[in-house]
């Protein structure tokens, strides 16, 4: 035991000495084990501290209150709940009724003795310096005890008047208003003054103003619909406490009322799921993970895990290789003074414990110290306060452990080398002969073998993501184990090249030992950018085809859902005047009912149209017979039949989407059939003929006429309708013209013409207008355009068709850079390693008369060939994935697209799954990558080397 302890100690001495000397190569290694613990230790104190005990997650709910009760909207029905209140259901069944709907009067539902607070909170448009913003107000006493906690003050304080509010510190920032400030709501003149900000430590993010009850949220209300708007909609949650708090039984009690509670006792001490009769209910199902879910997850993490400590051993290896090369002569010192393979084996090894333990420390250190220090930037990120600053030692030491155990495996195979080498060979400086292992390659060859055929089973015979995904780690793991034999194979091309390429190609493939683990670290980082970047290409080429575009490219909208549309002239000459407009097409929208009513509205008077469809014209499989009201139409036909229909044109959707109104009905004339680029003689005569051009055939009647029901009564039409019956209305015909094809209309399927709807009766309103342009909209126009809009105090619907656009780029561009940095720094290790070993062949080819250059040539060139055969295999390793999971997707979507047509809907066609290759990614990561490894090798290295100094005896 004493010997083991005094061997370990000097080597660990010796390893600490041996770092000190070596600083840069030290810093290095260090650096590479660090960075991971650093983001690792940082994950894990963000994430602990994130989470939030119970007691303070109820303080930022409830406050200081025993419970709070809110409405679920059953018309007060006895009702079951979940402990925590999010889940709950109806005691009784209405399988064969219609589902319970209403109001509740909480208050009646509280115990006797219980102390209330009401939180209220709706919507409303506030004027802001910039214009409108969409803000929720909130009305609650937050000065009261019962509050405390819930919306804690940031500046000045909380409202203590009627006329006076508070407002979140997000909001602040997002209107440009300030404490001291006047705040005015849209439609309403009274003005608040803002007396202090305040956070919501569960929604950072959130706009939010807060008022007394009944200051702001009534009072706007009021004055909106005098004005004959819609005022926000508000609902009531009561904060309450009672002498004793809110007890299971009590929770119960109140449940039998029709009222949800969230209780401080029951959250602090649930009961056991026995006691909870909704979770003894037949039909309910609770989502717990499964353990295979569970292990699923722990696989995924130690897979993580395992290629990272992988990829840090594969980069480290050949650092901890030159330190044992550079101490040949020491550890041959060692072992002519007694010391055997173990005592050599033992100091490599504390290399990699004693920066191990650096780095761990480090690595600890820097992660404490970063999250503290950017606490306030992760708590923005994240949209909540921490709870705590939670420090997990045990978890912290188990990530510190893991750093040590990546030291100490990148610096085994370094150790059993050095250990193998004769005490005469290390202190002249001889290599002596190694023969490369002949197991090795057999093993990776059986590896490629069954991961590639375990992918290719998952990909096809199955819809596990994960099935793919462990295949292609297999067979990547296996490609790294053949790494010796494929550098080898590399060789042979060594006859074609230079001089200069060709004496680093060979000295790369006679060292195999330095050489493998730097281009397996090369190919690890490569082949999962390649695996990405071919998945993200191929998704992308599948959004790209599956886009469907709202307008012709260029072209634009402007929609405002306004009640009578009295701002939508000035809004049109707006746009007219601040974009590039080439045509500007006017629409309008069917009006039924109040001259005050926007476009969805469905309070009293406010009513709705609908195109009738001829009988002929409907489709089986959505037609609903009389008779049996509530039966599924698509369940009178069979599989086959239902999937023959989907075919039929009655049955098809048309496709694209964009039109604002119902039905795709638009009041236009033929400067519409410009904007959307539909070019036809026929519909432009008929428009200016004043008839209706119909892009869908199913409306046209059979006297070439469409009608349109015009339904006032609102209610009585959804009664008909679930009794299987017409709405009542009245009906409009008017003469059509259908057009030919099935051109782009961008989902607009009616063009009534003015004068023909004036012509029928048929009240429309302003909507807003679609304009083509003859360029697309710069940014500083958009920017003028937004800020005039703003001013008009109005909900605008703007959108401008850019087409297409990628999200993938920037995280194409992203995996590149990061492939190559990994390429370059794994590359430049080999390199330093390569010039250790090869200092006695610089010195023998200088003093043959080869020009000081040669050294920066040889340097770059040895550079490059790691970079360049670890970028080949990786991108060769990373396809293989990415084409397994994309054919797993095509599987599950034609399953899905199989489903659909026998259920008679058919959705556009078979689904498109592409497999692209990013050729760009590829060529820059296997040209560039090399090309610009070597230029750095070569820029960094010293034309002439150190005069050789006699080592002292």
């Amino acid at each position: 035991m004493t010997t083991w302890y005094h061997s370990w100690r000097a080597a660990i001495r010796i390893a600490r000495r041996d770092a000190w000397r070596s600083k840069g190569r030290s810093f290095l290694v260090l650096a590479m084990i660090a960075l991971p613990i650093v983001g690792v230790s940082a994950a894990d104190l963000t994430v602990r501290s994130a989470e939030l005990s119970t007691e303070q997650s109820l303080t930022r709910r409830i406050g200081g209150a025993d419970a709070r009760l809110s409405d679920p909207g059953m018309g007060g029905v006895p009702i079951l709940q979940s402990p925590d209140g999010l889940n709950h259901a109806p005691v009784q069944d209405f399988d064969d009724q219609p589902y319970p709907e209403g109001r509740t009067d909480i208050a009646k539902a509280l115990p006797a003795g219980a102390k209330t607070l009401t939180d209220t909170t709706g919507y409303a448009k506030v004027r802001t310096t910039h214009g409108l913003l969409q803000t929720e107000i909130r009305e609650l006493k937050a000065a009261d005890p019962m509050a405390q906690g819930m919306m804690p003050v940031v500046s000045g304080r909380l409202p203590q008047k009627s006329d006076e509010v508070a407002a979140t510190t997000h909001f602040l920032e997002s209107s440009g208003l300030k404490v001291g400030s006047k705040l005015t709501a849209r439609g309403f003149d009274r003005e608040y003054t803002i007396v202090g900000s305040y956070e919501l430590p569960d929604a950072l993010d959130t706009d939010q103003v807060n008022a007394l009850p009944g200051a702001l949220i009534a009072p706007l209300a009021k004055a909106l619909d005098a004005a004959g708007l819609p005022g926000p909609s508000a609902g009531m949650t009561l904060l309450a406490t009672i002498p004793g708090g809110f007890t299971w039984n009590m929770v119960q009690g109140v449940n039998t009322k029709g009222v949800v509670v969230e209780s401080r006792a029951v959250a602090l001490n649930p009961p056991a799921d026995s006691e909870v009769p909704l979770f003894q209910k037949e039909d309910w199902g609770r989502y717990e993970e499964s353990t295979a879910a569970k292990a699923a997850a722990l696989a995924a993490i130690g897979t993580v895990v395992g290629l990272a400590m992988l990829e840090i051993c594969l980069l480290a290896g050949p650092a901890f290789a030159v330190g044992a090369r550079r101490s040949r002569r020491q550890l041959g010192l060692v072992g002519a003074n007694g010391g055997d393979r173990r005592h050599i084996r033992a100091i490599v090894l504390a290399g990699g414990l004693v920066i191990g333990v650096a780095a761990a420390v480090v690595g600890t250190v820097l992660g404490l110290i970063l999250t503290f220090l950017l606490q306030p930037v992760l708590e923005d990120s994240l949209g909540q306060r921490f709870g705590s600053f939670d420090i997990r030692p045990l978890e912290l030491l188990g990530i510190a452990l893991l750093a040590v155990l990546t030291g100490l495996l990148a610096a085994i195979v370094p150790a059993i080398t050095s250990s193998r080498q004769s005490v005469l060979a290390s202190l002249t400086g001889r290599r002596g002969v190694r023969r490369s292992s002949r197991v090795l390659p057999v093993v990776g060859l059986v590896a490629v073998l069954l991961g590639a055929s375990i992918a290719l089973y998952g990909s096809t015979m199955t819809d596990q993501f994960a099935v793919v995904a462990g295949g292609s780690a297999i067979a990547e793991l296996g490609v790294v184990a053949l790494t010796p034999a494929l550098v080898g194979l590399f060789g042979r091309t060594g006859r074609l090249l230079p001089l200069s390429p060709r004496l680093a190609l060979r000295d790369a493939v006679r060292n195999r030992g330095r050489t493998a683990p730097a281009v397996a670290a090369v190919l690890a980082a490569v082949a999962g950018t390649v695996a990405v970047a071919t998945y993200a290409a191929s998704n992308d080429a599948q959004g790209r085809a599956q886009y469907e575009a709202q307008l012709p490219h260029g072209a634009v909208s402007v929609v405002i859902d306004e009640a009578g549309g009295r701002d939508v002239p000035g809004v049109r000459a707006t746009v007219q005047k601040l974009l590039p407009v080439d045509v500007r097409a006017d629409v309008d929208r069917i009006a039924v009912g109040k001259g005050n009513c926007s476009m969805y509205e469905t309070r009293d008077g406010c009513g709705r149209y609908e195109v009738v469809v001829p009988k002929a014209h409907e489709c089986p499989l959505w037609a609903t017979d009389p008779a049996k009201p509530d039966e599924d139409p698509a369940e009178r036909f069979s599989k086959a039949e239902r999937r023959k229909l989907a075919d039929d044109w009655r049955c098809k959707e048309n496709g694209g989407y964009g039109a604002p109104t119902d039905g795709g009905v638009l009041v236009g004339d033929t400067k519409l059939l410009k904007v959307l680029g539909i070019d036809d003689p026929g519909a432009e005569k008929a428009l200016a003929a004043g008839q209706v051009v119909s892009f869908d055939k199913r409306n046209v009647n059979a006297k070439g006429a469409i009608d349109i029901r015009l339904i006032t009564d609102a209610e009585a039409a959804d009664r008909a309708l679930e009794q299987g019956k017409e709405a009542p209305g009245e009906i409009k015909s008017l003469t059509a013209h259908q057009v030919a094809g099935t051109p782009d209309t961008y989902g607009v399927r009616l063009i009534v013409p003015f004068a023909a709807a004036k012509a029928a009766g048929i009240d429309t309103a302003p909507i807003g207008a679609y304009y083509s342009t003859d360029r697309m909209p710069s940014s500083e126009q958009r920017q003028k355009l937004d800020n005039e809009l703003d001013k008009t105090g109005v909900d605008i619907n703007l959108h401008i068709e850019e087409g297409y656009t990628s999200e993938n780029s920037i995280v194409l561009l992203a995996l590149t850079v990061f492939a190559g940095l990994i390429t370059i720094g794994a590359a430049g290790i080999a390199t330093g390693l390569a010039q250790a070993d090869a200092e006695a062949d610089l010195k023998t080819l200088a003093a043959v008369g080869a020009p000081p250059r040669v050294r920066r040539t040889l340097s770059g060139f040895q550079c490059g060939v790691v970079a360049a055969m670890g970028v080949v295999l990786g991108s060769a390793a990373g396809v293989l994935p990415a084409i397994g999971l994309r054919l797993t997707e095509k599987r599950q979507q034609m399953n899905w697209y199989q489903e659909a047509l026998d259920n008679g809907w058919g959705p556009g066609g078979e689904p498109f799954v592409p497999i692209v290759v990013p050729w760009a990614t590829l060529a820059a990561l296997l040209v560039a990558v090399p090309v610009g490894a070597a230029l750095l090798a070569a820029l960094v290295t010293r034309s002439r080397g150190a005069l050789a100094r006699r080592e002292a005896t």
